[in-house]
């Protein structure tokens, strides 16, 4: 079954350089290409992708305010990829609180453009968890309010509050399994409860509150 993509990007030569690596992947099918925000919108909402690999600067629509729309009318059905310049980018950082999957350096090899999509399909592991949990920190730190844990700790059972910390120091379902000595399906499980329980997307969802609630705070390891 092929995974039905959207690039996103006002630059003609960048779509044409990720066509070519995700369509030599035989699972990929590039479906469309948008060169603004309200592009990507609209083909978004008629070509119904798998998943929309978004440049967060583009004209008439930002790609901010083009992944709340998409993600809107998707229902949970199209995941964003956010592509950015800049590794810490309040636009990136709210669109991750918008419901995008992750984000991918523009200067990122071409496996990690792969990797990226397939990550997102599956709403397993982050890409690039060490500076995703950097650009969640800076912009967490500059919060005026303090964190409240207590709404997430009612929710979650022990095991999993732990489980969520791990998440939200970037770990892999492997390496959480390893930390906490347990089989690999059981931490899987534990994520899927997790979301369940909190009403979350994915696992990038879980880390933007895992901060935003005080369950780990910035700056800690």
């Amino acid at each position: 079954m092929s995974i039905r993509l959207l690039l996103a990007d006002d630059e003609a030569l960048v779509r044409t350089g990720m066509r070519m690596i995700l369509e030599a992947e035989p699972e990929f099918q590039v479906v469309g290409e948008a060169s603004d925000g309200l592009e990507a919108v609209e083909f978004a909402r008629s070509l119904r992708p798998d998943v929309v690999l978004m440049d967060i600067r583009m004209p008439k629509l930002d790609g901010l305010n083009a992944t709340r729309r998409v993600l809107d009318a998707a229902k949970g059905k199209t995941r964003v990829v956010i592509l950015t310049t800049f590794e810490v980018d309040e636009y990136v950082y709210e669109a991750l609180r918008a419901g995008a999957s992750g984000f991918l350096l523009k200067t990122a090899p071409a496996d990690q453009l792969v990797t990226s999509v397939r990550a997102a399909v599956a709403g397993d592991a982050l890409l690039s968890p060490s500076v995703t949990r950097k650009l969640i920190e800076e912009f967490v730190r500059r919060s005026p309010t303090a964190p409240d844990v207590r709404p997430v700790r009612s929710r979650l059972s022990d095991r999993e509050l732990e489980v969520l910390k791990l998440i939200a120091r970037g770990l892999s379902n492997s390496e959480i399994a390893g930390m906490l000595h347990l089989s690999e399906a059981t931490v899987k499980t534990h994520v899927g409860h997790i979301l369940d329980k909190l009403e979350l997307r994915d696992r990038v969802q879980a880390v933007v509150l895992a901060y935003e609630s005080g369950v780990v705070l910035p700056g800690a390891r």
